[in-house]
Protein backbone atom coordinates (compact mmCIF):
# COMPACT_ATOMS: atom_id res chain seq x y z
CA UNK A 1 0.00 0.00 0.00
CA UNK A 2 0.95 3.25 -0.18
CA UNK A 3 1.01 5.44 3.41
CA UNK A 4 0.63 8.49 4.80
CA UNK A 5 1.59 8.93 8.31
CA UNK A 6 1.17 12.81 9.85
CA UNK A 7 4.20 13.55 12.45
CA UNK A 8 7.53 12.15 13.12
CA UNK A 9 8.03 11.68 16.67
CA UNK A 10 8.90 8.38 18.44
CA UNK A 11 5.17 7.24 17.06
CA UNK A 12 5.41 8.15 13.56
CA UNK A 13 9.23 6.88 12.72
CA UNK A 14 8.22 3.98 14.47
CA UNK A 15 5.37 3.62 11.85
CA UNK A 16 7.55 4.40 8.81
CA UNK A 17 10.50 1.88 10.10
CA UNK A 18 7.90 -1.07 10.75
CA UNK A 19 5.65 -0.14 7.83
CA UNK A 20 8.18 0.01 5.25
CA UNK A 21 9.70 -3.16 6.67
CA UNK A 22 6.14 -4.90 5.77
CA UNK A 23 6.89 -4.11 2.70
CA UNK A 24 4.31 -0.73 2.05
CA UNK A 25 5.25 3.06 0.41
CA UNK A 26 5.15 5.23 3.19
CA UNK A 27 5.77 8.69 3.60
CA UNK A 28 5.31 10.79 6.63
CA UNK A 29 4.58 14.41 7.04
CA UNK A 30 6.03 16.15 9.91
CA UNK A 31 5.44 19.90 9.67
CA UNK A 32 8.49 20.74 12.05
CA UNK A 33 11.99 21.38 9.90
CA UNK A 34 13.26 18.42 11.73
CA UNK A 35 12.15 14.98 12.85
CA UNK A 36 11.33 14.27 17.17
CA UNK A 37 8.07 15.56 17.30
CA UNK A 38 7.80 17.07 21.05
CA UNK A 39 11.70 16.55 20.98
CA UNK A 40 12.38 18.69 17.80
CA UNK A 41 14.53 21.63 18.72
CA UNK A 42 11.43 23.97 17.63
CA UNK A 43 9.91 22.92 20.37
CA UNK A 44 12.34 22.39 23.17
CA UNK A 45 12.32 24.42 25.80
CA UNK A 46 15.03 24.96 28.17
CA UNK A 47 15.94 22.22 31.21
CA UNK A 48 13.95 19.63 29.01
CA UNK A 49 14.99 16.07 29.92
CA UNK A 50 13.74 12.78 30.11
CA UNK A 51 11.85 11.09 32.56
CA UNK A 52 12.38 7.44 32.05
CA UNK A 53 15.88 6.53 31.85
CA UNK A 54 17.65 5.69 28.60
CA UNK A 55 17.88 2.36 28.97
CA UNK A 56 13.87 2.28 29.09
CA UNK A 57 13.10 5.09 27.08
CA UNK A 58 14.13 3.88 23.53
CA UNK A 59 12.84 1.58 20.69
CA UNK A 60 13.22 -1.84 20.57
CA UNK A 61 16.16 -2.60 18.21
CA UNK A 62 17.74 1.10 18.33
CA UNK A 63 18.98 1.80 22.17
CA UNK A 64 20.12 4.81 22.95
CA UNK A 65 23.95 5.67 22.92
CA UNK A 66 26.21 4.51 25.58
CA UNK A 67 27.89 8.22 26.46
CA UNK A 68 24.25 9.45 26.89
CA UNK A 69 23.22 10.16 30.64
CA UNK A 70 20.69 8.27 32.50
CA UNK A 71 17.95 10.99 31.83
CA UNK A 72 18.98 12.33 28.51
CA UNK A 73 18.36 15.72 27.52
CA UNK A 74 15.64 16.88 25.02
CA UNK A 75 18.36 17.25 22.57
CA UNK A 76 19.76 14.35 23.25
CA UNK A 77 16.36 12.20 21.91
CA UNK A 78 15.84 14.64 18.87
CA UNK A 79 19.59 13.43 17.84
CA UNK A 80 18.72 9.66 18.52
CA UNK A 81 15.37 9.63 16.82
CA UNK A 82 17.74 10.92 13.67
CA UNK A 83 19.64 8.64 13.86
CA UNK A 84 17.19 6.25 14.72
CA UNK A 85 15.81 7.14 10.49
CA UNK A 86 19.14 7.56 9.61
CA UNK A 87 20.15 3.71 10.79
CA UNK A 88 16.64 2.57 9.34
CA UNK A 89 16.61 4.45 5.68
CA UNK A 90 13.39 6.08 6.34
CA UNK A 91 14.74 9.27 7.04
CA UNK A 92 14.24 10.31 3.07
CA UNK A 93 10.86 9.37 3.26
CA UNK A 94 10.16 12.18 5.71
CA UNK A 95 8.99 15.81 4.44
CA UNK A 96 10.16 17.73 7.41
CA UNK A 97 8.63 21.43 7.29
CA UNK A 98 5.50 20.38 5.68
CA UNK A 99 2.41 20.85 7.53
CA UNK A 100 -0.82 18.89 6.68
CA UNK A 101 -3.45 21.43 5.96
CA UNK A 102 -5.91 18.66 5.45
CA UNK A 103 -7.09 14.87 4.53
CA UNK A 104 -10.16 13.92 3.27
CA UNK A 105 -11.25 10.16 2.53
CA UNK A 106 -12.10 9.14 -1.21
CA UNK A 107 -15.12 7.61 -2.20
CA UNK A 108 -13.62 4.56 -3.49
CA UNK A 109 -11.44 3.84 -0.18
CA UNK A 110 -8.03 4.94 1.06
CA UNK A 111 -7.24 9.22 1.29
CA UNK A 112 -6.43 12.27 -0.19
CA UNK A 113 -3.82 14.68 1.67
CA UNK A 114 -3.47 18.24 1.28
CA UNK A 115 -0.16 19.59 2.17
CA UNK A 116 1.95 22.43 0.66
CA UNK A 117 3.52 19.78 -1.67
CA UNK A 118 -0.09 19.55 -3.41
CA UNK A 119 -2.77 16.83 -2.79
CA UNK A 120 -1.56 13.45 -3.33
CA UNK A 121 -3.46 10.34 -2.77
CA UNK A 122 -3.13 7.17 -0.21
CA UNK A 123 -4.32 3.96 0.44
CA UNK A 124 -4.67 4.44 4.35
CA UNK A 125 -3.65 7.24 6.75
CA UNK A 126 -1.81 6.34 10.05
CA UNK A 127 -2.29 9.47 12.46
CA UNK A 128 0.69 10.06 14.61
CA UNK A 129 0.74 13.38 15.71
CA UNK A 130 0.71 12.79 19.34
CA UNK A 131 -1.30 13.54 21.92
CA UNK A 132 0.94 17.01 22.87
CA UNK A 133 0.43 18.54 19.90
CA UNK A 134 -1.15 21.70 20.39
CA UNK A 135 -0.25 23.77 23.82
CA UNK A 136 -3.25 24.65 26.03
CA UNK A 137 -3.38 28.45 26.92
CA UNK A 138 -5.53 29.47 29.61
CA UNK A 139 -7.76 32.67 28.04
CA UNK A 140 -6.95 35.39 30.67
CA UNK A 141 -8.31 38.70 31.21
CA UNK A 142 -6.22 41.41 30.38
CA UNK A 143 -3.74 39.92 27.85
CA UNK A 144 -3.94 42.65 25.58
CA UNK A 145 -2.85 45.23 28.01
CA UNK A 146 -0.35 42.71 29.68
CA UNK A 147 1.58 42.66 26.07
CA UNK A 148 1.32 45.76 25.43
CA UNK A 149 3.43 46.64 28.24
CA UNK A 150 5.96 43.90 26.73
CA UNK A 151 5.17 41.32 28.75
CA UNK A 152 5.87 37.88 26.81
CA UNK A 153 2.63 35.02 27.66
CA UNK A 154 3.83 32.26 25.73
CA UNK A 155 3.59 28.29 26.38
CA UNK A 156 6.89 26.47 27.27
CA UNK A 157 7.42 24.91 23.40
CA UNK A 158 7.69 28.56 22.26
CA UNK A 159 10.20 29.55 24.87
CA UNK A 160 13.16 27.99 23.71
CA UNK A 161 15.80 30.40 24.61
CA UNK A 162 17.00 30.44 27.84
CA UNK A 163 18.54 34.03 27.31
CA UNK A 164 14.67 35.60 26.66
CA UNK A 165 14.54 35.67 30.41
CA UNK A 166 17.51 36.98 31.66
CA UNK A 167 16.99 39.71 34.17
CA UNK A 168 13.29 39.42 33.86
CA UNK A 169 10.27 38.46 36.38
CA UNK A 170 9.38 34.87 35.35
CA UNK A 171 6.17 33.83 36.21
CA UNK A 172 5.52 29.68 35.60
CA UNK A 173 1.98 28.36 35.46
CA UNK A 174 1.61 24.71 36.24
CA UNK A 175 3.21 22.18 38.69
CA UNK A 176 3.93 19.13 35.89
CA UNK A 177 7.51 18.25 34.97
CA UNK A 178 7.77 21.01 32.47
CA UNK A 179 6.75 23.16 34.78
CA UNK A 180 9.02 22.68 37.06
CA UNK A 181 12.13 22.02 34.68
CA UNK A 182 11.10 25.56 33.21
CA UNK A 183 11.01 27.31 36.60
CA UNK A 184 15.04 25.74 37.04
CA UNK A 185 16.43 26.60 33.86
CA UNK A 186 14.69 29.91 33.50
CA UNK A 187 15.84 30.65 37.36
CA UNK A 188 19.36 30.83 36.45
CA UNK A 189 18.88 33.81 34.71
CA UNK A 190 15.86 35.24 35.54
CA UNK A 191 15.50 38.41 38.61
CA UNK A 192 12.17 36.31 40.10
CA UNK A 193 11.03 33.35 39.71
CA UNK A 194 7.49 32.86 40.72
CA UNK A 195 5.37 29.21 40.13
CA UNK A 196 1.88 29.68 40.42
CA UNK A 197 0.01 26.06 40.77
CA UNK A 198 -3.80 25.30 40.97
CA UNK A 199 -2.90 21.71 42.25
CA UNK A 200 0.02 20.22 43.78
CA UNK A 201 1.19 17.27 42.51
CA UNK A 202 3.28 13.89 44.01
CA UNK A 203 6.59 14.51 42.55
CA UNK A 204 8.86 11.29 42.85
CA UNK A 205 12.24 11.83 42.92
CA UNK A 206 14.66 10.37 40.07
CA UNK A 207 17.03 8.40 43.24
CA UNK A 208 14.96 6.91 46.08
CA UNK A 209 16.76 7.75 49.33
CA UNK A 210 19.92 8.57 46.80
CA UNK A 211 20.50 5.35 46.11
CA UNK A 212 17.07 3.58 44.33
CA UNK A 213 16.78 4.55 40.99
CA UNK A 214 12.43 5.01 40.49
CA UNK A 215 12.56 2.55 37.32
CA UNK A 216 13.23 -0.52 39.80
CA UNK A 217 9.62 1.07 42.00
CA UNK A 218 7.62 2.07 38.83
CA UNK A 219 8.74 0.85 35.30
CA UNK A 220 8.44 -2.53 36.38
CA UNK A 221 5.06 -5.33 36.67
CA UNK A 222 4.67 -5.16 40.36
CA UNK A 223 4.81 -1.38 40.24
CA UNK A 224 2.30 -0.81 38.13
CA UNK A 225 0.22 -3.98 39.72
CA UNK A 226 0.38 -1.60 42.86
CA UNK A 227 -2.70 0.28 41.09
CA UNK A 228 -6.01 -1.03 40.06
CA UNK A 229 -6.58 -2.40 36.59
CA UNK A 230 -9.67 -2.54 34.92
CA UNK A 231 -9.52 -5.95 34.81
CA UNK A 232 -7.40 -7.98 37.69
CA UNK A 233 -5.67 -11.60 36.87
CA UNK A 234 -2.96 -13.33 38.44
CA UNK A 235 -0.86 -11.85 40.99
CA UNK A 236 -2.36 -8.48 40.75
CA UNK A 237 -6.10 -10.00 42.42
CA UNK A 238 -3.35 -10.94 45.27
CA UNK A 239 -2.18 -7.65 45.54
CA UNK A 240 -5.83 -6.11 45.40
CA UNK A 241 -7.29 -8.60 47.75
CA UNK A 242 -5.82 -10.69 50.19
CA UNK A 243 -2.49 -8.94 50.10
CA UNK A 244 -3.86 -5.53 50.01
CA UNK A 245 -2.30 -4.37 53.74
CA UNK A 246 1.17 -5.31 52.13
CA UNK A 247 0.00 -3.22 49.17
CA UNK A 248 -1.20 -0.34 51.28
CA UNK A 249 2.47 -0.77 53.46
CA UNK A 250 4.15 -0.34 50.48
CA UNK A 251 2.50 3.12 49.02
CA UNK A 252 2.12 4.54 52.34
CA UNK A 253 6.16 4.23 52.87
CA UNK A 254 7.22 5.40 49.73
CA UNK A 255 5.01 8.38 50.25
CA UNK A 256 6.78 8.84 53.94
CA UNK A 257 9.84 8.74 51.60
CA UNK A 258 9.27 11.19 49.45
CA UNK A 259 8.13 13.35 52.09
CA UNK A 260 11.50 13.43 54.05
CA UNK A 261 13.63 13.65 50.96
CA UNK A 262 11.87 16.33 49.08
CA UNK A 263 11.30 18.08 52.79
CA UNK A 264 7.57 18.91 51.39
CA UNK A 265 6.94 19.50 55.30
CA UNK A 266 9.08 22.17 56.17
CA UNK A 267 8.23 23.57 52.26
CA UNK A 268 4.69 24.03 52.40
CA UNK A 269 4.62 21.40 49.42
CA UNK A 270 2.75 18.60 50.24
CA UNK A 271 -0.08 17.61 47.68
CA UNK A 272 -3.62 16.89 48.71
CA UNK A 273 -4.67 13.44 48.73
CA UNK A 274 -2.21 10.47 48.74
CA UNK A 275 0.62 9.25 46.22
CA UNK A 276 -1.64 6.64 45.20
CA UNK A 277 -3.32 10.11 42.80
CA UNK A 278 -0.15 9.47 40.56
CA UNK A 279 -2.39 7.01 38.92
CA UNK A 280 -5.11 9.70 37.81
CA UNK A 281 -3.17 11.71 35.87
CA UNK A 282 0.84 11.39 34.96
CA UNK A 283 3.96 10.87 37.63
CA UNK A 284 6.19 13.93 37.60
CA UNK A 285 9.32 13.46 38.23
CA UNK A 286 11.06 16.15 40.74
CA UNK A 287 13.01 18.28 38.95
CA UNK A 288 16.74 18.43 40.34
CA UNK A 289 16.74 22.04 42.12
CA UNK A 290 13.37 22.75 42.16
CA UNK A 291 12.99 22.26 45.86
CA UNK A 292 16.27 23.60 46.57
CA UNK A 293 15.09 26.62 45.10
CA UNK A 294 12.28 27.09 47.25
CA UNK A 295 14.17 26.45 50.03
CA UNK A 296 16.82 29.06 49.32
CA UNK A 297 14.04 31.58 48.17
CA UNK A 298 15.38 32.08 44.57
CA UNK A 299 11.87 30.44 43.40
CA UNK A 300 8.88 31.07 45.02
CA UNK A 301 5.36 28.48 44.95
CA UNK A 302 1.60 30.16 45.12
CA UNK A 303 -0.10 26.81 45.76
CA UNK A 304 -3.62 26.02 45.29
CA UNK A 305 -4.34 29.43 43.02
CA UNK A 306 -4.97 30.78 39.95
CA UNK A 307 -4.04 33.91 37.85
CA UNK A 308 -7.25 35.56 37.40
CA UNK A 309 -6.17 37.93 35.20
CA UNK A 310 -2.76 40.25 33.51
CA UNK A 311 -2.26 44.10 32.98
CA UNK A 312 -0.01 46.70 33.95
CA UNK A 313 1.22 48.29 36.89
CA UNK A 314 3.24 51.45 35.96
CA UNK A 315 3.98 50.59 32.61
CA UNK A 316 5.31 47.17 33.54
CA UNK A 317 3.35 44.08 32.82
CA UNK A 318 2.11 42.40 36.02
CA UNK A 319 -0.05 38.91 37.21
CA UNK A 320 -2.67 39.30 39.32
CA UNK A 321 -3.77 36.27 41.29
CA UNK A 322 -7.13 35.24 42.77
CA UNK A 323 -6.21 35.97 46.29
CA UNK A 324 -5.37 39.69 44.86
CA UNK A 325 -1.64 39.19 44.87
CA UNK A 326 0.09 41.49 42.22
CA UNK A 327 3.33 39.92 40.54
CA UNK A 328 5.76 41.65 38.76
CA UNK A 329 5.68 39.11 35.61
CA UNK A 330 7.50 40.02 32.16
CA UNK A 331 7.51 36.60 30.85
CA UNK A 332 4.61 34.11 31.83
CA UNK A 333 4.96 30.34 30.56
CA UNK A 334 2.13 28.40 30.78
CA UNK A 335 2.90 24.76 31.38
CA UNK A 336 -1.14 23.82 31.26
CA UNK A 337 -0.93 20.81 29.25
CA UNK A 338 -2.23 20.52 25.96
CA UNK A 339 -5.27 19.74 23.20
CA UNK A 340 -5.71 16.12 21.97
CA UNK A 341 -6.85 17.58 18.20
CA UNK A 342 -6.91 16.74 14.78
CA UNK A 343 -7.19 19.43 12.71
CA UNK A 344 -6.21 18.11 9.20
CA UNK A 345 -9.31 16.04 9.53
CA UNK A 346 -13.29 17.36 8.90
CA UNK A 347 -15.99 17.65 11.60
CA UNK A 348 -17.28 14.88 10.27
CA UNK A 349 -14.50 12.22 10.85
CA UNK A 350 -13.76 14.29 14.05
CA UNK A 351 -17.83 13.29 15.22
CA UNK A 352 -17.33 9.78 14.25
CA UNK A 353 -13.77 9.59 15.99
CA UNK A 354 -14.93 10.85 19.48
CA UNK A 355 -17.59 9.90 21.84
CA UNK A 356 -20.34 12.21 23.06
CA UNK A 357 -18.17 13.90 25.66
CA UNK A 358 -15.52 13.68 23.10
CA UNK A 359 -13.12 11.31 23.76
CA UNK A 360 -11.25 9.05 21.12
CA UNK A 361 -13.11 6.07 20.53
CA UNK A 362 -10.22 3.58 18.92
CA UNK A 363 -9.96 -0.32 20.03
CA UNK A 364 -6.52 -1.00 21.53
CA UNK A 365 -5.59 2.98 20.97
CA UNK A 366 -5.48 2.54 17.15
CA UNK A 367 -8.31 1.50 15.41
CA UNK A 368 -11.49 3.61 14.98
CA UNK A 369 -14.83 2.39 14.47
CA UNK A 370 -16.22 3.97 11.23
CA UNK A 371 -13.76 5.18 9.92
CA UNK A 372 -12.03 2.74 7.40
CA UNK A 373 -8.66 3.03 6.23
CA UNK A 374 -7.46 5.11 9.29
CA UNK A 375 -4.97 4.07 12.24
CA UNK A 376 -3.87 5.67 15.43
CA UNK A 377 -0.34 5.27 16.47
CA UNK A 378 1.02 6.95 19.60
CA UNK A 379 -2.30 7.34 21.34
CA UNK A 380 -1.30 5.63 24.17
CA UNK A 381 0.54 7.70 25.93
CA UNK A 382 2.30 5.74 28.48
CA UNK A 383 5.58 5.84 31.12
CA UNK A 384 6.61 3.04 28.16
CA UNK A 385 5.55 5.19 25.52
CA UNK A 386 8.13 4.86 22.73
CA UNK A 387 7.81 0.86 22.94
CA UNK A 388 4.18 1.39 22.96
CA UNK A 389 3.64 3.32 19.74
CA UNK A 390 6.40 0.70 18.24
CA UNK A 391 3.77 -2.03 19.38
CA UNK A 392 1.49 -0.28 17.60
CA UNK A 393 2.48 -0.07 14.72
CA UNK A 394 3.28 -3.73 14.59
CA UNK A 395 -0.68 -3.94 15.10
CA UNK A 396 -1.19 -1.76 12.32
CA UNK A 397 1.12 -3.82 10.11
CA UNK A 398 -0.38 -7.19 11.12
CA UNK A 399 -3.51 -5.45 10.46
CA UNK A 400 -2.89 -4.22 7.10
CA UNK A 401 -2.05 -7.68 6.24
CA UNK A 402 -5.39 -9.03 7.19
CA UNK A 403 -3.85 -11.09 9.95
CA UNK A 404 -5.61 -9.56 13.06
CA UNK A 405 -9.28 -11.79 14.04
CA UNK A 406 -11.04 -9.07 15.67
CA UNK A 407 -14.60 -9.17 17.63
CA UNK A 408 -17.37 -7.92 16.22
CA UNK A 409 -17.78 -4.07 16.00
CA UNK A 410 -20.62 -4.13 18.46
CA UNK A 411 -18.41 -6.02 20.97
CA UNK A 412 -15.39 -3.23 20.29
CA UNK A 413 -17.34 -0.94 21.00
CA UNK A 414 -18.91 -2.14 24.08
CA UNK A 415 -15.41 -2.94 25.49
CA UNK A 416 -13.77 0.88 24.37
CA UNK A 417 -17.17 2.57 26.02
CA UNK A 418 -16.63 0.32 29.06
CA UNK A 419 -12.91 1.39 29.33
CA UNK A 420 -13.39 5.29 28.96
CA UNK A 421 -16.19 5.20 31.92
CA UNK A 422 -13.39 3.73 33.84
CA UNK A 423 -10.53 5.79 33.05
CA UNK A 424 -13.26 9.16 33.57
CA UNK A 425 -13.35 7.64 37.50
CA UNK A 426 -10.56 6.49 37.62
CA UNK A 427 -8.56 10.07 36.54
CA UNK A 428 -11.01 12.59 37.48
CA UNK A 429 -11.39 13.28 33.12
CA UNK A 430 -7.76 13.54 33.36
CA UNK A 431 -7.17 11.02 30.82
CA UNK A 432 -6.71 13.15 27.86
CA UNK A 433 -9.47 12.35 26.11
CA UNK A 434 -9.15 8.81 26.66
CA UNK A 435 -5.25 8.93 25.26
CA UNK A 436 -3.22 8.69 28.92
CA UNK A 437 -3.29 4.77 29.99
CA UNK A 438 -0.66 5.58 32.53
CA UNK A 439 0.52 3.84 34.53
CA UNK A 440 -1.17 1.09 32.99
CA UNK A 441 1.65 0.86 30.02
CA UNK A 442 2.34 -2.90 29.95
CA UNK A 443 -0.90 -3.65 30.24
CA UNK A 444 -1.70 -1.68 27.14
CA UNK A 445 1.31 -3.74 25.66
CA UNK A 446 0.23 -7.07 26.58
CA UNK A 447 -3.34 -6.61 24.96
CA UNK A 448 -1.80 -5.77 21.96
CA UNK A 449 1.06 -8.45 21.89
CA UNK A 450 -1.92 -11.15 22.50
CA UNK A 451 -4.09 -9.44 19.62
CA UNK A 452 -1.03 -10.25 17.55
CA UNK A 453 -0.76 -13.52 19.09
CA UNK A 454 2.49 -13.27 19.89
CA UNK A 455 4.96 -12.32 23.23
CA UNK A 456 7.97 -12.17 25.18
CA UNK A 457 7.56 -15.34 27.18
CA UNK A 458 6.16 -16.48 30.47
CA UNK A 459 9.90 -16.24 32.14
CA UNK A 460 10.97 -12.51 30.60
CA UNK A 461 7.16 -11.60 32.36
CA UNK A 462 8.32 -12.62 35.34
CA UNK A 463 11.57 -10.99 35.27
CA UNK A 464 9.89 -7.89 34.42
CA UNK A 465 7.80 -8.24 37.39
CA UNK A 466 10.92 -7.29 39.54
CA UNK A 467 13.19 -5.44 37.00
CA UNK A 468 12.70 -2.76 35.07
CA UNK A 469 11.65 -3.31 31.55
CA UNK A 470 14.31 -3.87 28.45
CA UNK A 471 12.80 -2.59 25.29
CA UNK A 472 15.64 -5.41 23.45
CA UNK A 473 13.67 -8.06 24.67
CA UNK A 474 11.11 -6.79 22.55
CA UNK A 475 12.75 -7.42 19.17
CA UNK A 476 11.73 -11.23 19.42
CA UNK A 477 8.32 -10.06 19.31
CA UNK A 478 9.49 -8.39 15.71
CA UNK A 479 11.01 -11.22 14.37
CA UNK A 480 8.76 -13.62 15.52
CA UNK A 481 5.88 -11.93 13.56
CA UNK A 482 8.24 -11.38 10.45
CA UNK A 483 8.88 -15.11 10.39
CA UNK A 484 5.24 -15.97 10.51
CA UNK A 485 4.45 -13.56 7.69
CA UNK A 486 6.98 -14.99 5.64
CA UNK A 487 5.88 -18.82 6.04
CA UNK A 488 2.07 -17.41 5.20
CA UNK A 489 3.23 -15.93 2.18
CA UNK A 490 5.38 -19.11 1.13
CA UNK A 491 2.57 -21.00 1.43
CA UNK A 492 0.27 -18.80 -0.54
CA UNK A 493 2.50 -19.15 -3.62
CA UNK A 494 3.93 -15.70 -3.09
CA UNK A 495 7.48 -13.55 -1.84
CA UNK A 496 6.96 -11.67 1.23
CA UNK A 497 6.57 -8.06 -0.09
CA UNK A 498 9.18 -7.16 2.62
CA UNK A 499 11.94 -9.04 1.62
CA UNK A 500 13.51 -5.51 -0.08
CA UNK A 501 12.67 -4.01 2.67
CA UNK A 502 15.26 -2.68 5.24
CA UNK A 503 14.98 -5.46 8.28
CA UNK A 504 12.65 -4.95 10.88
CA UNK A 505 14.97 -6.32 13.37
CA UNK A 506 17.86 -4.12 13.97
CA UNK A 507 20.97 -3.68 16.93
CA UNK A 508 19.27 -4.56 19.84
Amino acid sequence: MRIAIIGAGFAGLSAAKVLTGFGHDVTAFEKAPDVGGVWSRSRRYPGLTTQNDKGTYSLSDFPMPKHYPEWPSGQQVQEYLESYARHFAILDKVRTSTEVLSAEPRANGGWSVTSADGCEDFEHLVVANGIFSEPFMPALPGTDEFRAAGGRYCPPSDFTEVGDARGRDVVVIGYGKSACDVAVALNEVSASTTVVARELLWKMPRMIGGALNYKYLLLTRLGEGLFRYAHLAGFEKFLHGPGRRVRNWMMGSLQDQIVRQLNLKKLGLVPGGSLEDIARSTVSLATEGFHEGVADGSITVHRDMLISSLGARAGKPVARLQDGTEIPADVIVAATGFHQRVPFLSQDIRDRLVDESGNFELYRQIHPHTVPDLSFCGYNSSFLSPLSAEVAALWIGVHLDGGLDLPPIEQRRAFVQERLRWMEERTDGNHARGTNIIPFSLHNIDEMLSDLGTGIGRRRRFTEWLLPVEPGVYTRVTRALMVRRARLTTAFGGRSSGTSAPPLGGVG
